[in-house]
């Protein structure tokens, strides 16, 4: 763990941005495609806390940026080469463009000031999308990682983060996966190795509110 002056290093509000990991209302939400992964994100209080540091990245300037896994009603341009992309191709619920399952879900708040990336294929909310270019014209060096799952997405976020140079900040009880103790296993024996791994309440106290500082 770093000391709480690196942390606030690595979390200051210029230079920093927080993603979210498909924290969509087809994927969280009550009328989730997942609804075991849904539940989880839910009752261990990972989305609450996601909500927390949405609310507190807008208020002291930290940019937000939301990733958002979606598929045309066509399929096409979407994978098929891995036995998940085929089973969700099968689900009842479809993460369709346009839809409200891919609109963030509550109690997550967006701002306008918020970026939104959609990507129609593929495992990562970084590889083949446009984040990597946002990203760097934001002057971005740590990129704070949160929400689903942490079975696949969000440690393609984190590798595919390192792997382009920034400094991968995990909150560990904001992020979920299935099973429950699947997501502290993952955690410590593979996220632990390459991103700096801290507490929803330890980001919150690196970031100041605007708000509060002005009145």
């Amino acid at each position: 763990m770093p000391s709480k002056e690196q942390l606030a290093e690595q979390l200051d509000p210029g230079s920093c941005v927080l993603l979210t990991v498909e924290c969509q209302q087809g994927v969280v939400g009550p009328a989730s495609a997942l609804p075991e992964l849904a539940e989880e994100a839910r009752s261990s209080g990972a989305l609450r806390r996601i909500a927390r540091l949405v609310a507190a990245a807008h208020e002291a300037g930290v940019q937000v940026l939301h990733a958002v896994a979606e598929r045309r009603p066509d399929g096409r341009g979407a994978n098929s080469n891995a036995r998940l992309f085929r089973a969700a191709g099968r689900l009842p619920v479809q993460q369709l463009s346009g839809t409200t399952a891919v609109r963030i879900a509550p109690p997550i708040e967006v701002a306008d000031e918020d970026l939104i990336v959609r990507r129609l294929h593929g495992l990562s909310p970084i590889a083949g999308t446009d984040v990597d270019a946002l990203l760097r014209n934001l002057g971005c060096r740590t990129l704070v990682v949160t929400g689903v799952s942490a079975n696949v997405a969000v440690p393609n976020a984190v590798f595919d983060a390192v792997n382009l140079g920034y400094t991968a900040v995990v909150p560990s009880d904001a992020i979920a996966g299935v099973p429950a103790e699947y997501t502290p296993a993952v955690i410590r024996h593979t996220l632990a190795l390459v991103a700096t791994v801290t507490t929803t309440d330890e980001v919150l106290g690196c970031w100041p509110s605007r708000r509060r500082a002005r009145g």
